[in-house]
Protein backbone atom coordinates (compact mmCIF):
# COMPACT_ATOMS: atom_id res chain seq x y z
CA UNK A 1 0.00 0.00 0.00
CA UNK A 2 1.12 3.64 -0.66
CA UNK A 3 1.84 5.33 2.38
CA UNK A 4 1.51 9.57 2.20
CA UNK A 5 3.73 10.68 4.56
CA UNK A 6 5.15 14.29 5.98
CA UNK A 7 8.94 15.02 5.27
CA UNK A 8 11.25 15.62 8.76
CA UNK A 9 13.27 18.51 7.35
CA UNK A 10 17.19 18.34 8.25
CA UNK A 11 19.00 21.33 9.42
CA UNK A 12 20.04 16.14 -22.01
CA UNK A 13 18.67 13.40 -22.08
CA UNK A 14 19.90 12.18 -25.66
CA UNK A 15 17.22 11.19 -28.13
CA UNK A 16 16.84 7.80 -28.69
CA UNK A 17 13.65 5.46 -29.52
CA UNK A 18 11.50 5.42 -26.65
CA UNK A 19 11.46 1.93 -26.44
CA UNK A 20 15.38 2.27 -25.62
CA UNK A 21 16.79 1.92 -22.05
CA UNK A 22 20.40 0.61 -23.62
CA UNK A 23 22.34 0.41 -20.81
CA UNK A 24 22.53 0.63 -17.03
CA UNK A 25 20.08 3.90 -16.19
CA UNK A 26 19.36 4.42 -19.62
CA UNK A 27 20.78 7.18 -21.71
CA UNK A 28 24.39 7.74 -21.11
CA UNK A 29 23.58 6.53 -17.67
CA UNK A 30 21.18 9.92 -17.23
CA UNK A 31 18.30 8.39 -15.50
CA UNK A 32 16.00 10.36 -16.68
CA UNK A 33 13.29 8.82 -18.63
CA UNK A 34 10.98 10.38 -21.73
CA UNK A 35 7.71 9.34 -20.70
CA UNK A 36 4.82 10.97 -20.54
CA UNK A 37 3.53 8.89 -17.14
CA UNK A 38 4.69 7.30 -14.23
CA UNK A 39 3.41 5.30 -11.60
CA UNK A 40 2.62 6.84 -8.48
CA UNK A 41 1.04 4.29 -6.05
CA UNK A 42 2.32 0.85 -7.48
CA UNK A 43 3.63 -2.34 -5.15
CA UNK A 44 4.10 -5.72 -4.69
CA UNK A 45 0.12 -6.44 -5.27
CA UNK A 46 -0.79 -3.31 -6.78
CA UNK A 47 -0.10 -1.93 -10.52
CA UNK A 48 1.69 -4.75 -11.66
CA UNK A 49 1.49 -5.63 -15.11
CA UNK A 50 3.27 -8.81 -14.98
CA UNK A 51 5.97 -10.60 -12.71
CA UNK A 52 8.82 -12.83 -13.29
CA UNK A 53 10.94 -14.82 -10.99
CA UNK A 54 14.82 -14.38 -11.51
CA UNK A 55 18.29 -15.78 -10.39
CA UNK A 56 20.28 -14.08 -7.90
CA UNK A 57 21.65 -10.96 -9.15
CA UNK A 58 21.98 -7.73 -8.50
CA UNK A 59 22.08 -6.24 -12.69
CA UNK A 60 19.41 -3.50 -13.87
CA UNK A 61 17.21 -4.18 -16.35
CA UNK A 62 18.62 -3.26 -19.60
CA UNK A 63 15.86 -2.63 -22.77
CA UNK A 64 15.50 -2.56 -26.86
CA UNK A 65 12.52 -2.90 -28.26
CA UNK A 66 10.14 -5.48 -26.43
CA UNK A 67 13.21 -7.05 -25.21
CA UNK A 68 14.96 -7.10 -22.01
CA UNK A 69 18.20 -8.23 -20.69
CA UNK A 70 19.33 -9.34 -17.42
CA UNK A 71 22.13 -11.49 -15.58
CA UNK A 72 21.47 -13.53 -12.42
CA UNK A 73 23.78 -16.63 -11.05
CA UNK A 74 21.93 -19.31 -9.93
CA UNK A 75 23.22 -22.32 -7.72
CA UNK A 76 26.21 -22.70 -5.77
CA UNK A 77 26.40 -21.83 -1.79
CA UNK A 78 28.01 -18.30 -0.58
CA UNK A 79 31.45 -18.87 1.53
CA UNK A 80 33.60 -16.87 3.92
CA UNK A 81 36.38 -15.66 2.08
CA UNK A 82 38.04 -15.11 4.90
CA UNK A 83 38.77 -11.36 4.22
CA UNK A 84 36.44 -9.61 6.34
CA UNK A 85 33.07 -9.19 4.90
CA UNK A 86 33.70 -10.69 1.66
CA UNK A 87 32.44 -14.23 -0.15
CA UNK A 88 32.86 -16.30 -2.80
CA UNK A 89 30.17 -17.55 -4.41
CA UNK A 90 30.84 -21.94 -4.41
CA UNK A 91 29.40 -23.78 -7.74
CA UNK A 92 26.78 -21.40 -9.08
CA UNK A 93 25.62 -20.81 -12.65
CA UNK A 94 26.02 -17.63 -14.28
CA UNK A 95 23.01 -16.88 -17.07
CA UNK A 96 21.93 -14.21 -19.24
CA UNK A 97 18.53 -13.79 -19.87
CA UNK A 98 16.48 -12.29 -22.06
CA UNK A 99 12.65 -11.41 -21.22
CA UNK A 100 9.69 -10.18 -23.04
CA UNK A 101 8.68 -6.26 -22.27
CA UNK A 102 5.04 -7.43 -23.16
CA UNK A 103 4.35 -10.03 -20.67
CA UNK A 104 7.45 -10.87 -18.89
CA UNK A 105 8.09 -14.54 -20.25
CA UNK A 106 11.84 -15.50 -20.31
CA UNK A 107 12.25 -15.78 -23.99
CA UNK A 108 15.66 -17.47 -23.46
CA UNK A 109 18.88 -17.83 -21.54
CA UNK A 110 22.41 -18.43 -21.73
CA UNK A 111 24.83 -19.88 -19.41
CA UNK A 112 28.42 -18.18 -19.30
CA UNK A 113 31.62 -20.33 -18.87
CA UNK A 114 32.44 -19.58 -15.65
CA UNK A 115 36.48 -20.48 -14.72
CA UNK A 116 37.47 -19.02 -11.62
CA UNK A 117 35.52 -17.81 -8.38
CA UNK A 118 36.18 -14.37 -7.80
CA UNK A 119 35.75 -13.15 -3.88
CA UNK A 120 33.42 -9.88 -3.78
CA UNK A 121 31.51 -8.39 -0.61
CA UNK A 122 28.28 -9.85 0.79
CA UNK A 123 26.43 -7.19 -0.22
CA UNK A 124 27.47 -7.63 -4.04
CA UNK A 125 26.75 -10.75 -6.55
CA UNK A 126 28.67 -12.35 -9.46
CA UNK A 127 26.01 -10.64 -11.50
CA UNK A 128 25.89 -7.16 -10.62
CA UNK A 129 27.32 -5.39 -13.69
CA UNK A 130 24.10 -4.46 -16.36
CA UNK A 131 23.97 -5.31 -19.77
CA UNK A 132 24.26 -3.04 -22.63
CA UNK A 133 23.00 -2.64 -25.61
CA UNK A 134 23.26 -1.27 -29.47
CA UNK A 135 19.77 -2.38 -30.14
CA UNK A 136 21.09 -5.51 -32.33
CA UNK A 137 22.98 -7.10 -29.69
CA UNK A 138 23.36 -7.56 -26.18
CA UNK A 139 26.67 -6.99 -24.09
CA UNK A 140 27.38 -9.07 -21.05
CA UNK A 141 30.30 -8.96 -18.34
CA UNK A 142 30.97 -11.14 -15.73
CA UNK A 143 34.13 -10.74 -13.62
CA UNK A 144 34.47 -14.88 -13.14
CA UNK A 145 35.01 -15.03 -17.13
CA UNK A 146 34.69 -11.74 -19.14
CA UNK A 147 32.59 -10.31 -22.16
CA UNK A 148 30.31 -12.42 -24.33
CA UNK A 149 28.00 -11.07 -26.68
CA UNK A 150 24.24 -11.88 -28.26
CA UNK A 151 22.18 -11.54 -30.74
CA UNK A 152 18.63 -10.54 -29.76
CA UNK A 153 17.98 -14.04 -30.56
CA UNK A 154 20.36 -15.39 -28.11
CA UNK A 155 22.73 -16.47 -30.74
CA UNK A 156 26.46 -16.15 -29.07
CA UNK A 157 28.39 -14.08 -31.46
CA UNK A 158 31.74 -14.13 -29.38
CA UNK A 159 33.34 -14.11 -26.12
CA UNK A 160 36.63 -12.14 -24.77
CA UNK A 161 37.86 -13.79 -21.98
CA UNK A 162 39.55 -11.19 -19.26
CA UNK A 163 40.94 -11.32 -16.15
CA UNK A 164 41.70 -12.63 -13.45
CA UNK A 165 40.66 -9.48 -11.30
CA UNK A 166 42.00 -7.97 -8.31
CA UNK A 167 39.37 -6.16 -6.47
CA UNK A 168 38.77 -7.27 -3.06
CA UNK A 169 35.01 -6.26 -3.00
CA UNK A 170 34.15 -7.62 -6.58
CA UNK A 171 33.23 -6.06 -10.29
CA UNK A 172 30.81 -3.55 -10.51
CA UNK A 173 31.56 -1.74 -13.67
CA UNK A 174 28.97 -2.34 -16.26
CA UNK A 175 29.93 -2.17 -20.22
CA UNK A 176 28.73 0.62 -22.32
CA UNK A 177 28.75 0.76 -26.12
CA UNK A 178 29.52 3.83 -28.29
CA UNK A 179 30.18 3.42 -31.90
CA UNK A 180 31.23 0.55 -32.64
CA UNK A 181 32.87 -0.40 -29.34
CA UNK A 182 32.27 -2.14 -26.39
CA UNK A 183 33.86 0.15 -23.79
CA UNK A 184 34.53 -1.27 -19.64
CA UNK A 185 36.46 -0.32 -16.59
CA UNK A 186 38.49 -2.75 -15.52
CA UNK A 187 39.88 -0.71 -12.24
CA UNK A 188 41.62 -2.77 -9.40
CA UNK A 189 44.10 -2.55 -6.92
CA UNK A 190 47.13 -3.57 -9.32
CA UNK A 191 46.69 -3.72 -13.45
CA UNK A 192 44.00 -1.56 -13.77
CA UNK A 193 42.85 -0.38 -17.26
CA UNK A 194 40.08 1.03 -19.61
CA UNK A 195 39.28 -1.37 -22.68
CA UNK A 196 37.63 -1.04 -26.00
CA UNK A 197 36.60 -4.20 -27.96
CA UNK A 198 35.20 -3.85 -31.47
CA UNK A 199 31.02 -4.79 -31.02
CA UNK A 200 31.35 -6.60 -33.98
CA UNK A 201 33.97 -8.84 -33.55
CA UNK A 202 35.36 -9.16 -30.03
CA UNK A 203 38.69 -8.23 -30.55
CA UNK A 204 40.63 -5.59 -28.78
CA UNK A 205 40.94 -2.16 -30.47
CA UNK A 206 42.55 -0.74 -27.75
CA UNK A 207 43.66 -1.18 -23.84
CA UNK A 208 44.94 2.33 -21.96
CA UNK A 209 47.03 1.52 -18.38
CA UNK A 210 45.28 2.93 -15.23
CA UNK A 211 47.97 2.16 -13.09
CA UNK A 212 47.84 5.51 -11.54
CA UNK A 213 44.47 4.44 -9.88
CA UNK A 214 43.46 1.27 -7.91
CA UNK A 215 40.19 -0.32 -7.52
CA UNK A 216 36.67 1.36 -8.29
CA UNK A 217 32.80 -0.02 -9.64
CA UNK A 218 32.30 3.02 -12.15
CA UNK A 219 30.85 3.03 -15.33
CA UNK A 220 32.09 5.57 -17.96
CA UNK A 221 29.66 8.54 -19.61
CA UNK A 222 30.50 9.57 -22.92
CA UNK A 223 30.70 13.45 -23.27
CA UNK A 224 30.55 15.10 -26.91
CA UNK A 225 32.20 18.62 -27.21
CA UNK A 226 31.48 20.97 -30.06
CA UNK A 227 34.69 20.70 -31.55
CA UNK A 228 36.79 17.32 -30.36
CA UNK A 229 36.53 14.25 -30.69
CA UNK A 230 34.14 12.39 -28.55
CA UNK A 231 35.40 11.60 -24.91
CA UNK A 232 34.95 8.50 -22.20
CA UNK A 233 34.55 10.63 -18.58
CA UNK A 234 36.19 8.25 -16.54
CA UNK A 235 35.88 8.43 -12.39
CA UNK A 236 38.64 6.61 -10.65
CA UNK A 237 40.46 6.21 -7.30
CA UNK A 238 42.15 10.38 -6.80
CA UNK A 239 41.27 11.64 -9.91
CA UNK A 240 39.02 11.94 -12.92
CA UNK A 241 40.13 11.48 -16.10
CA UNK A 242 38.81 12.11 -20.23
CA UNK A 243 39.77 9.94 -22.69
CA UNK A 244 39.44 9.59 -26.22
CA UNK A 245 36.43 7.54 -27.07
CA UNK A 246 37.73 6.07 -30.26
CA UNK A 247 41.60 6.00 -29.19
CA UNK A 248 41.46 5.85 -25.90
CA UNK A 249 44.41 8.76 -25.52
CA UNK A 250 44.21 10.53 -22.56
CA UNK A 251 42.81 13.89 -22.61
CA UNK A 252 42.84 15.77 -19.40
CA UNK A 253 42.23 15.22 -15.99
CA UNK A 254 41.24 16.24 -12.92
CA UNK A 255 43.33 15.55 -9.64
CA UNK A 256 41.14 15.65 -5.63
CA UNK A 257 39.11 13.41 -6.27
CA UNK A 258 38.09 10.14 -3.41
CA UNK A 259 39.17 6.97 -3.52
CA UNK A 260 37.12 3.92 -4.50
CA UNK A 261 34.28 5.87 -6.49
CA UNK A 262 30.96 3.62 -7.40
CA UNK A 263 29.23 6.10 -9.35
CA UNK A 264 28.16 7.16 -13.02
CA UNK A 265 29.36 11.06 -13.98
CA UNK A 266 26.14 12.78 -14.93
CA UNK A 267 26.56 15.46 -17.84
CA UNK A 268 24.67 18.55 -18.91
CA UNK A 269 26.19 21.18 -21.31
CA UNK A 270 29.60 21.72 -21.05
CA UNK A 271 29.72 20.72 -17.29
CA UNK A 272 30.12 16.94 -15.73
CA UNK A 273 29.30 16.29 -12.49
CA UNK A 274 30.91 12.96 -10.76
CA UNK A 275 30.89 12.14 -7.13
CA UNK A 276 32.45 9.68 -4.62
CA UNK A 277 32.50 8.45 -1.30
CA UNK A 278 33.99 5.91 0.94
CA UNK A 279 34.06 5.97 4.89
CA UNK A 280 37.03 7.62 6.60
CA UNK A 281 36.74 10.67 3.93
CA UNK A 282 34.03 12.76 5.71
CA UNK A 283 36.91 14.77 7.60
CA UNK A 284 37.90 18.45 5.84
CA UNK A 285 41.13 18.23 6.04
CA UNK A 286 43.61 14.99 4.67
CA UNK A 287 44.58 12.81 7.35
CA UNK A 288 48.67 12.76 7.81
CA UNK A 289 50.03 9.36 7.22
CA UNK A 290 54.01 8.31 7.92
CA UNK A 291 56.32 8.42 4.58
CA UNK A 292 57.66 5.13 2.80
CA UNK A 293 60.66 6.06 4.84
CA UNK A 294 59.13 6.50 8.39
CA UNK A 295 57.20 3.45 7.97
CA UNK A 296 60.03 1.42 7.19
CA UNK A 297 61.89 3.07 10.36
CA UNK A 298 58.68 2.79 12.47
CA UNK A 299 57.69 -1.21 11.48
CA UNK A 300 60.59 -2.20 9.63
CA UNK A 301 62.13 -4.66 12.38
CA UNK A 302 64.68 -6.94 10.38
CA UNK A 303 65.86 -4.39 7.87
CA UNK A 304 64.71 -5.99 4.95
CA UNK A 305 62.99 -2.96 2.92
CA UNK A 306 59.73 -4.49 3.60
CA UNK A 307 56.68 -4.71 6.25
CA UNK A 308 55.21 -7.90 6.70
CA UNK A 309 52.17 -8.69 8.55
CA UNK A 310 53.66 -9.30 11.88
CA UNK A 311 55.69 -6.23 11.98
CA UNK A 312 52.79 -3.65 11.47
CA UNK A 313 50.74 -1.81 13.95
CA UNK A 314 48.57 -4.75 15.35
CA UNK A 315 45.50 -2.10 14.66
CA UNK A 316 46.12 -2.91 11.13
CA UNK A 317 46.93 -6.47 10.96
CA UNK A 318 43.36 -7.56 10.17
CA UNK A 319 43.10 -5.71 7.42
CA UNK A 320 46.36 -6.25 6.29
CA UNK A 321 44.85 -7.52 2.84
CA UNK A 322 43.58 -4.40 2.17
CA UNK A 323 47.32 -3.11 2.11
CA UNK A 324 48.52 -5.78 0.12
CA UNK A 325 47.29 -4.36 -3.02
CA UNK A 326 49.39 -6.99 -5.35
CA UNK A 327 49.06 -10.09 -2.49
CA UNK A 328 52.57 -10.69 -2.34
CA UNK A 329 52.22 -10.99 1.50
CA UNK A 330 54.30 -7.87 2.09
CA UNK A 331 54.22 -3.74 1.69
CA UNK A 332 56.36 -2.59 -0.86
CA UNK A 333 56.67 1.65 -1.55
CA UNK A 334 54.03 1.32 -4.16
CA UNK A 335 51.43 -0.43 -1.33
CA UNK A 336 52.16 2.18 1.42
CA UNK A 337 51.94 5.42 -1.35
CA UNK A 338 48.49 4.33 -2.21
CA UNK A 339 47.82 3.62 1.63
CA UNK A 340 48.60 7.17 1.91
CA UNK A 341 46.24 8.67 -0.67
CA UNK A 342 43.62 6.82 0.70
CA UNK A 343 44.00 8.16 4.21
CA UNK A 344 44.55 11.82 2.31
CA UNK A 345 41.10 11.44 -0.05
CA UNK A 346 38.23 13.49 1.19
CA UNK A 347 34.66 12.57 -0.08
CA UNK A 348 33.57 14.91 -2.88
CA UNK A 349 31.05 15.88 -5.20
CA UNK A 350 32.82 17.53 -8.61
CA UNK A 351 31.68 20.06 -11.23
CA UNK A 352 33.69 19.99 -14.03
CA UNK A 353 33.24 22.57 -16.51
CA UNK A 354 34.75 20.59 -19.64
CA UNK A 355 37.61 22.65 -21.62
CA UNK A 356 41.29 22.30 -21.95
CA UNK A 357 44.08 19.86 -22.05
CA UNK A 358 46.22 17.93 -19.35
CA UNK A 359 45.99 18.65 -15.77
CA UNK A 360 42.60 20.84 -14.71
CA UNK A 361 42.60 20.25 -11.21
CA UNK A 362 43.22 24.37 -10.55
CA UNK A 363 41.09 25.48 -13.71
CA UNK A 364 38.12 23.15 -14.52
CA UNK A 365 36.31 22.60 -11.34
CA UNK A 366 33.66 24.98 -11.23
CA UNK A 367 32.56 24.08 -7.31
CA UNK A 368 32.99 21.39 -5.10
CA UNK A 369 30.72 19.74 -2.10
CA UNK A 370 31.97 17.17 0.35
CA UNK A 371 28.99 16.68 2.70
CA UNK A 372 25.93 14.71 2.65
CA UNK A 373 26.58 12.99 -0.33
CA UNK A 374 26.01 9.07 -1.17
CA UNK A 375 27.93 5.96 -1.38
CA UNK A 376 26.86 3.81 -4.14
CA UNK A 377 23.65 5.85 -5.58
CA UNK A 378 24.45 8.56 -8.43
CA UNK A 379 23.80 12.02 -8.94
CA UNK A 380 20.34 12.70 -10.73
CA UNK A 381 20.03 15.96 -12.57
CA UNK A 382 16.64 16.54 -13.56
CA UNK A 383 14.69 19.97 -14.98
CA UNK A 384 17.81 22.13 -13.46
CA UNK A 385 18.05 20.40 -9.82
CA UNK A 386 20.53 18.11 -8.80
CA UNK A 387 19.91 15.29 -6.60
CA UNK A 388 21.43 13.06 -4.04
CA UNK A 389 20.49 10.25 -1.85
CA UNK A 390 22.62 9.55 1.14
CA UNK A 391 22.53 6.68 3.50
CA UNK A 392 20.42 6.97 6.01
CA UNK A 393 17.68 8.20 3.76
CA UNK A 394 19.37 11.71 3.55
CA UNK A 395 17.90 13.69 0.48
CA UNK A 396 19.05 16.53 -1.22
CA UNK A 397 18.47 18.88 -3.80
CA UNK A 398 21.16 21.17 -5.12
CA UNK A 399 21.68 23.90 -7.74
CA UNK A 400 23.92 22.25 -10.29
CA UNK A 401 25.12 25.79 -11.30
CA UNK A 402 26.42 26.63 -7.54
CA UNK A 403 26.70 23.86 -5.31
CA UNK A 404 24.04 25.22 -2.45
CA UNK A 405 21.93 22.75 -1.18
CA UNK A 406 18.16 24.02 -2.30
CA UNK A 407 16.35 21.49 0.20
CA UNK A 408 17.45 18.31 2.39
CA UNK A 409 15.36 16.14 4.52
CA UNK A 410 15.16 12.62 5.31
CA UNK A 411 12.83 10.16 3.42
CA UNK A 412 10.23 9.34 6.40
CA UNK A 413 9.46 5.40 6.23
CA UNK A 414 13.00 4.84 4.19
CA UNK A 415 15.86 5.74 6.56
CA UNK A 416 17.68 2.76 5.11
CA UNK A 417 21.05 1.95 3.20
CA UNK A 418 20.90 2.64 -0.67
CA UNK A 419 22.39 1.20 -3.92
CA UNK A 420 19.85 1.82 -6.65
CA UNK A 421 20.71 4.82 -8.32
CA UNK A 422 17.78 7.60 -8.38
CA UNK A 423 15.82 7.76 -11.75
CA UNK A 424 13.52 10.51 -13.06
CA UNK A 425 9.93 10.28 -14.89
CA UNK A 426 7.39 12.34 -16.53
CA UNK A 427 8.03 14.99 -12.93
CA UNK A 428 9.29 12.16 -11.06
CA UNK A 429 11.83 10.73 -9.01
CA UNK A 430 12.21 7.65 -7.98
CA UNK A 431 14.06 5.89 -5.10
CA UNK A 432 14.48 2.42 -3.84
CA UNK A 433 16.43 1.33 -0.64
CA UNK A 434 17.82 -1.50 0.13
CA UNK A 435 14.92 -2.85 1.83
CA UNK A 436 13.03 -2.52 -0.86
CA UNK A 437 11.58 0.55 0.49
CA UNK A 438 10.44 2.72 -2.54
CA UNK A 439 10.09 6.55 -1.90
CA UNK A 440 8.39 9.01 -5.17
CA UNK A 441 8.87 12.63 -4.86
CA UNK A 442 7.57 15.26 -7.11
CA UNK A 443 10.59 16.95 -8.97
CA UNK A 444 11.76 20.35 -7.63
CA UNK A 445 13.88 22.25 -5.57
CA UNK A 446 11.37 22.05 -3.12
CA UNK A 447 10.90 18.83 -3.94
CA UNK A 448 8.03 16.72 -1.60
CA UNK A 449 7.23 13.57 -0.72
CA UNK A 450 4.01 11.25 -2.99
CA UNK A 451 4.27 8.20 -1.21
CA UNK A 452 6.45 5.35 0.08
CA UNK A 453 6.04 1.46 -0.69
CA UNK A 454 6.93 -1.44 0.88
CA UNK A 455 8.14 -3.84 -1.76
CA UNK A 456 8.56 -6.52 0.94
CA UNK A 457 12.45 -7.76 -1.23
CA UNK A 458 15.38 -6.15 -0.99
CA UNK A 459 16.30 -4.01 -4.30
CA UNK A 460 19.63 -2.81 -5.44
CA UNK A 461 18.86 -2.52 -8.99
CA UNK A 462 18.13 0.55 -10.63
CA UNK A 463 14.89 0.59 -12.22
CA UNK A 464 14.05 1.44 -15.88
CA UNK A 465 11.04 3.64 -17.51
CA UNK A 466 9.50 2.66 -21.05
CA UNK A 467 6.29 3.57 -22.36
CA UNK A 468 4.84 4.47 -18.97
CA UNK A 469 5.71 1.95 -17.34
CA UNK A 470 8.60 0.54 -15.04
CA UNK A 471 10.55 -2.11 -15.27
CA UNK A 472 11.69 -3.01 -11.15
CA UNK A 473 13.90 -6.01 -9.90
CA UNK A 474 13.85 -7.04 -6.60
CA UNK A 475 15.84 -9.75 -4.73
CA UNK A 476 14.10 -12.23 -6.68
CA UNK A 477 11.90 -11.27 -9.03
CA UNK A 478 11.21 -8.47 -12.14
CA UNK A 479 8.18 -6.27 -12.05
CA UNK A 480 6.38 -4.48 -14.74
CA UNK A 481 3.78 -1.38 -13.41
CA UNK A 482 1.84 0.32 -15.21
CA UNK A 483 1.18 4.34 -14.45
CA UNK A 484 -1.88 5.36 -12.77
Amino acid sequence: MAIRLPLLPLALTLALPAADWPMFRGVNGSGVATVSAAPTDFGPDKNVVWKTALPFGHSSPVITGDLIFLTGAEGGERVDAGRGDKVIDQGGKLFTLCLDRKNGKILWRREAPRPRLERYQKVNSPASPSAATDGKNVFIFFADYGILSYTKDGAERWRAPLGPFNNVNGHGSSPIVHNDLVILVCDQDSGSYLLALDKNTGRERWRVDRSEVTRSYVTPAVFTPKNGPAELIVPGAYQVTSYNAATGEKLWWVRGFSWQPKSLPVIDGDMIYVHGWEGGGEAESPTETPSWMEALQLYDSNKDGKIVQDEIDPKMRNSFYLLDLDGKGFLAPRDWDFYRARRAARNTLLAIQHGGRGDLSDSAVRWRMQKFLPNVPSPLLYQGVLYLVKDGGIFSSVDPKTGAILKQGRLTGALDTYYSSPVAAAGKVYLFSQNGMATVLKAGAQWEPLAVIDMDEPVFATPAFIDNRMYLRTRGSLYCFQAN
